[in-house]
């Protein structure tokens, strides 16, 4: 598409602790990329602007917003895309209901998130609704594969002020249990489409041990050379492993904690999710099966909302009274929130397995119990693909220590997420088996690609993997080998179907690059203890993945190496030219506005915003053939390493300076190197007055900053704010809204 309208850079509008630093940052890159005469304006992407999209016909003119969405996912496909992309809210179900109940509250006439649609309405809201959960936002966007990493100035800043390690133990009882057979990784098969399987269109078939068939989905169209995956989890296996995995933590004494991806993984998961729920409370769901059944209780949504919709019963206190005692029973879980009595099993988004892991490591195996106390637990993630890269690094460290960030390396990223690659572009076809019987999935011309036995209840799934992304991949990381001269390994098993698939595109193609003998393919759990035996030592590695372990290894690295993945540098160099620059992990977000409402103070770090802006400016300069925009992308950079080496930095508790001082200090020494620089005069002259302006008013800018600090915040909504109150919040310094407009 081509909007003349649109500006030269998209910076995305989205949720929670990055929505609200954007009301204080985003004035200032407007101010500074004016005076260049480049615009940069937002696109909604915000889980709230997503659910009033979808209901234009229940809102007033006034009401609606757009599309941006499926806007952005025509822009991402064009050679002009420049966008910058925040992280967003990939809603769970309770999270989803949460967001609809308050806008609700502020007057928007849309739906109920109906939980079981019985009238048509009911079902095509259902349909609208069901397009915004999980993660509705990336596989539109991502239109290319994934390059990254580090920045320089990141890796030097945590060699120079080292964040706080646990100690590992080589007797702790930390450890990551897995089920190992019948679940997806056990089960999958996989195969190339040729041109004959690929001139029609693909369809699922459910037949029924009675003999009748029922399409699960048609019309599923893909081209020649696509890798197309399918397996399934057996119900009954996980149901057991739960049973197992409970008495085993009990045995060890430790605390018991679920390792999943509730958002991303948003059919499968919550369902896994839900059976974890179920086998803790077993004994209540057996008494009281039919007072839940009448009551709707759907136990995917975890102990949220099942205390809530106990506490409605006529019989809720006896039925809690029993939870309560069952759960003195169990092993104690492993805690969101220990103050709050927030457990693991409470929201199915509350642990995200790409942050929780690694926090547990990092903390040298220990994870947080319902006494307030640091204890070992038992890391249970129940399908086994990626399970082994967990166990390998909880192993190691074990072995060897906790990492030492003054010396350590770095492991940098390749990562196939294009179109949709692999698992996290298998929503639309996961499907919870109705029945005992078969499952196929059967090419246009009639040929049978996968068949599996299944029984009801199990979770079936079909994921694909396009040639012209896979290509892409292999290009870039062996450009990115080439760029740094690091060891470069695959992580691929031969073992598991899927991999085994790509490998047929990988092998040759590096065997025709000449590198065959230079670049490593490795299993998972194999490339992990390499991973970490190199940047033990303090070298460095890329890891070229998949799409699902890309999105793992790039939190579970950075946290290591530099204490978090919200400062990592994330380009996606789009197929069709342009980028998307993403700018970190938004994990934690929601204690942030936690503490923002209640304290005034908002630590996330706009690092990630900024490692993102200065490659957006230096794209747009090549580009569009615009030298003052690459001078903006070398200030930034700069500026960006003088808030690091000052320690200008948000810091955690109230009273320390937070999100809003460092973007101060940010915009003064972007200013600063402007002013400096000698390859743009008409900028140097145009930001000089700037620079000096903000050094003589930092005392008085700085106290308004802090004016409110420990006061209460009023924001109007979580999922959707005021943005005026926002503004309010995020701007309180005069002194500095008179200098940057």
């Amino acid at each position: 598409m081509s909007d003349k309208t649109l500006p030269d850079i998209i910076y995305t509008k989205t949720d929670e602790a990055p929505q609200l630093a954007s009301a204080s940052l985003l004035p200032i890159l407007q101010k500074f990329l004016g005076e260049a005469d480049i615009t940069i304006g937002t696109k909604d992407i915000s889980l709230a602007g997503r659910i009033l999209s979808q209901f234009p016909e229940n809102l007033t003119e006034e009401q609606r917003v757009n599309d941006d969405l499926a806007l952005l996912g025509d822009v991402v496909k064009t050679p002009d895309a420049n966008v910058i992309k925040l992280p967003n809210v990939s809603a769970s179900v309770p999270q989803l209901v949460a967001a609809v109940k308050e806008l609700q509250a502020q007057g928007f006439d849309i739906p109920d998130y109906p939980e079981a649609p019985q009238t048509d309405a009911e079902k095509e809201a259902r349909k609208r609704y069901d397009a915004i959960k999980g993660s509705a936002v990336n596989p539109v966007l991502r239109e290319g594969n994934s390059d990254r990493r580090a920045p320089s100035s990141v890796k030097a800043y945590a060699k120079a002020n080292p964040h706080r390690m646990g100690e590992w133990k080589s007797d702790s009882k930390t450890k990551v249990s897995t089920m190992g057979a019948n679940d997806f990784f056990s089960n999958e098969t996989s195969t190339t489409l040729t041109a004959e399987q690929a001139s029609g269109s693909l369809k699922i078939e459910h037949t029924a041990e009675d003999g009748s068939v029922t399409v699960l989905k048609d019309g599923i169209s893909m081209p020649e050379g696509t890798i197309v995956d399918a397996t399934f989890m057996s119900a009954k296996a996980l149901k057991d492993f739960f049973h197992a995995q409970i008495a085993d933590t009990q045995a060890d004494g430790t605390l018991f904690s679920l390792h999943m991806k509730a958002t991303m993984m948003k059919v499968s998961d919550p369902i896994i999710f839900g059976h974890a729920v179920v086998a803790y409370l077993q004994p209540v769901f057996d008494k009281y099966a039919d007072d839940f059944a009448a009551a709707g209780i759907n136990p995917n949504g975890g102990f949220g909302t099942l205390f809530a919709a106990i506490a409605e019963m006529e019989n809720g206190a006896e039925i809690q009274a029993e939870i309560d005692a069952v759960l003195a029973e169990r092993p104690p879980l492993y805690m969101v929130n220990s103050d709050r009595g927030i457990t693991n099993l409470h929201v199915p988004s509350d642990v995200i397995i790409d942050a929780s892991m690694p926090a547990v490591i990092r903390a040298g195996g220990k994870g947080w119990g319902p006494d307030g106390q640091e204890d070992d637990t038992n890391c249970v993630i129940p399908d086994s693909s990626y399970a082994p890269v967990y166990a390998a690094s909880v192993d190691f460290c074990k072995a060897n220590g906790a990492l030492d960030p003054t010396t350590a390396g770095t492991v940098q990223n390749v990562g196939l997420m294009a179109q949709k690659a692999e698992e996290y572009g298998s929503h639309p076809t996961t499907f919870e088996i109705p029945a005992n019987g078969t499952v196929r999935v059967i090419a246009g011309n009639g040929d049978v690609l996968h068949e599996h036995s299944v029984e009801a209840g199990d979770i079936w799934r079909m994921a694909s993997s396009r040639k012209a992304p896979i290509e892409n991949w292999i290009q870039l990381a062996l450009d990115r080998m080439a760029t740094t001269g690091y060891e470069t390994i695959f992580w691929l098993d031969r073992n598991r179907a899927h991999d085994a698939e790509l490998l047929k595109y990988v092998e040759p193609a590096l065997e025709a690059a000449g590198v065959a003998d230079k670049v490593k393919i490795m299993a998972p759990k194999e490339a992990t203890t390499r991973s970490f035996e190199v940047i033990y030592a303090g070298d460095n590695t890329i890891a070229v993945t998949g799409n699902v372990l890309r999105d793992y290894l790039t939190d579970l690295f950075p946290i290591l190496e530099v204490g978090t993945s919200a400062k990592m540098l994330s380009v996606v160099g789009l197929m069709n030219g342009g980028g998307l620059f993403e700018t970190g992990a938004g994990g934690s977000a929601p204690k942030h506005v936690e503490q923002l409402v209640g304290e005034n103070h908002l630590r996330w770090d706009s690092l990630g915003e900024f490692c993102a802006l200065g490659e957006s400016l230096r794209a747009l300069a090549s580009a569009k053939a615009n030298p003052s925009a690459k001078v903006l992308g070398d200030a930034v950079d700069a500026a960006t390493e003088k808030v690091l080496a000052e320690g200008r930095s948000p810091q955690r508790k109230v009273g320390q300076p937070d999100n809003r001082h460092s973007h101060y200090w940010f915009a003064r020494y972007w200013a600063e190197a402007l002013a400096a620089q000698d390859e743009d005069a008409t900028l140097a002259e145009k930001f000089a007055p700037l620079a000096q302006a903000l050094a003589d008013n930092e005392a008085a800018i700085l106290a308004e900053l802090s004016a409110g600090n420990g006061q209460t915040v009023d924001l109007g909504g979580y999922y959707n704010p005021s943005e005026e109150k926002a503004a309010a919040a995020m701007r309180p310094s005069a002194t500095l809204n008179g200098l940057i407009g």
